[in-house]
């Protein structure tokens, strides 16, 4: 039996309800003259209205969101000089939440019915917070572009003044943009509001991970610290600073040595992260009497300005320990 056929049962006014309330659409009629709304069940449990007979324009306005009020009224308005079919997305409050609602209908004073104009509400919240996520993502990325752009300029020319032989500030530079890439690895959303890039001791481990096959053994590198997420712009700085003290060891302290010991240790309190790092097992060390060097003023710049902390040295002979402290609140930024 074809559609076209009206004894169809697609045409039975129950089968009809049953396939508009299977695909979530609301209807609504407009009375121009008095400005007043019949809306159906499902339109008024979408609206989150008290069911009842007719209701006004401004019952409805309402409950739209205070930004999309006067765009709403302009719209609807216009729909009588619109020919053809219309689509007007808004926002509407029901309690605490927020939703997006699509109204469409046909438009022009030709398609009045007894001066009825009809059409229907879609709930579209969906596919708007999608289009809200993609446009955040997009922002994201193209702030984070930036960012890194900005930091390999300025990597590129402190590297440039430490270091004397083309080839040696290609080695330098590689190596510290390499430890940007293994921290930027790791930026991904963390369930539990625990920060926003990755976990800190992943985040630690997967830095130092390439000087543990420098050594004679295994477990030459510990890493114990609180658990905790830490954010984009810390885990930059992060990389830039763990990546500079493990370099300065690899040259001279614990991990120039196949036998060398790396512990980094941490502890939390309520706005304060002390991490420690303490190098066993290489050759007696001395504290640099010489004036502060392009690797130094980058580790102080990033503890002080990205993290809002403080370093300290302790110069022992048994290998140098470096006490870093940190505010929480900078971490998950």
């Amino acid at each position: 039996m074809p559609f076209s056929d009206p004894n169809h049962p697609l045409w039975k006014p129950e089968n009809l309800r049953r396939a508009v309330h299977a695909a979530g659409v609301a209807l609504w009629s407009w009375n121009v003259t008095n400005d007043r709304f019949a809306m159906d069940e499902q339109a008024f449990e979408l609206w989150g209205i008290v069911k009842g007979g007719e209701v006004k324009f401004e019952d409805l306005s309402a409950h739209i969101h205070p930004a999309d009020r006067d765009r709403v009224r302009a719209a609807f308005t216009a729909t009588r000089g619109i020919v053809g079919s219309y689509e007007i997305d808004f926002r509407i409050m029901v309690g605490n939440e927020i939703r997006w609602i699509s109204a469409r209908g046909l438009g022009d004073d030709a398609a009045l019915h007894e001066g009825q104009m009809f059409g229907v509400f879609l709930d579209v919240t969906g596919r708007k917070q999608a289009e809200e996520g993609n446009e955040l993502l997009a922002g994201e990325m193209s702030h984070r572009v930036k960012n890194l752009l900005a930091i390999a300029m300025g990597l590129t020319n402190i590297t440039s003044q430490s270091t004397t032989t083309a080839k040696e500030m290609a080695k330098e530079l590689t190596a510290r943009l390499a430890a940007l890439g293994r921290a930027h690895d790791l930026v991904r959303p963390i369930p539990g509001a625990q920060g926003h890039a990755a976990l800190l001791g992943d985040l630690l481990s997967v830095l130092l991970a390439p000087y543990e096959d420098l050594g004679a053994f295994k477990g030459r590198i510990r890493v114990a610290v609180p658990r905790m997420g830490v954010g984009e712009t810390a885990a930059t700085a992060l990389a830039l600073i763990f990546h500079e003290l493990a370099t300065n060891s690899m040259k001279y302290g614990a991990l120039s040595v196949g036998t060398g010991i790396l512990d980094l240790s941490g502890s939390a309190e309520s706005d304060e992260v002390t991490l420690t790092w303490t190098e066993r097992g290489g050759p007696a060390v001395e504290a640099p009497n010489e004036a502060e060097g392009y690797g130094s003023k980058l580790l102080n710049r990033s503890v002080s300005g990205q993290l809002g902390g403080i370093i300290a040295y302790d110069w022992s002979e048994k290998g140098v320990v470096v006490v870093l402290k940190l505010r929480a609140e900078k971490l998950v930024k």
